[in-house]
């Protein structure tokens, strides 16, 4: 599978406590890759180093060859990485239809784009009038994936998508990354729900301690769960 985004010995801080301290990850064209880990093992400073919202002290982070590390935060969605953060961060007083809106118009995305997200999330286009702050969780974590997909994105990072969702908003989600990978789209995804994980993940990086400490395929992690124990505390 050829390398879409590769991190190579990324350090990376906040102030002088540094979080990342040598983590390297290939993410292949259409792959799942979910990172696991206690929390504070620095998961999600791995997202936002990637989007430059933490600046990396340190190694390097290429996107199909081109060098991401050193671009400005509202630069690197413009190359093809989109970013649903944790906690959705939807524009509350905007209505469904302003919020993808403003995916599209990140990378001049047009109808066509939009007509596509919404047959992703169909009961997104029976709330476009509708303020998103007043959308169900799951409609949310919905609409925040849908407006990050408007941007056309090569790669899409999840950052606990199913937080606080029901089970039928979580197989949804679930389903929506499978249909992704379908089209091409590689997913790096942080996940502590391994259960909601396992069904759609190609392979599993154990982030520990700010470092990458291992990467193996769904197959062997499921033939040994203590593994799970091991690097998550959960299992």
């Amino acid at each position: 599978m050829p390398e879409l985004l590769k991190m190579e010995k990324i350090g990376a801080s906040y102030g002088s406590v540094q979080v990342l301290r040598d983590v390297s990850l290939e993410l292949g064209s259409g792959e799942v890759l979910c990172l696991l880990g206690r929390n504070g093992a620095g998961k999600t400073t791995l997202l936002k180093t990637i989007m430059g919202l933490v600046r990396a002290i340190s190694g390097s982070i290429l996107l199909d060859g081109m060098e991401l590390t050193r671009l400005p935060p509202h630069e690197v969605p413009r190359h093809g990485v989109a970013y649903v953060p944790q906690g959705r961060r939807l524009f509350a007083e905007l209505t469904v239809a302003e919020n993808i809106e403003i995916g599209l118009m990140t990378r001049q995305k047009g109808s066509e784009t939009r007509e596509a997200v919404l047959d992703l999330f169909p009961v997104l286009r029976e709330r476009l009038g509708q303020r998103s702050g007043t959308l169900s969780g799951g409609e949310q974590q919905m609409l925040a994936m849908a407006r990050a997909l408007a941007t056309e994105p090569k790669v899409l990072l999840l950052d606990e998508p199913t937080e606080g969702l029901m089970p039928s908003a979580i197989a949804k989600i679930r389903e929506t990354v499978a249909a992704l990978r379908a089209h091409g789209v590689s997913t790096l995804l942080v996940e502590q729900r391994v259960d909601a994980v396992l069904p759609v993940a190609d392979r599993v990086l154990f982030i520990e301690n700010g470092r990458s400490v291992r990467t193996i395929g769904v197959a062997e992690l499921r033939a040994d769960p203590a593994m799970v124990r091991h690097y998550v505390g959960v299992g």
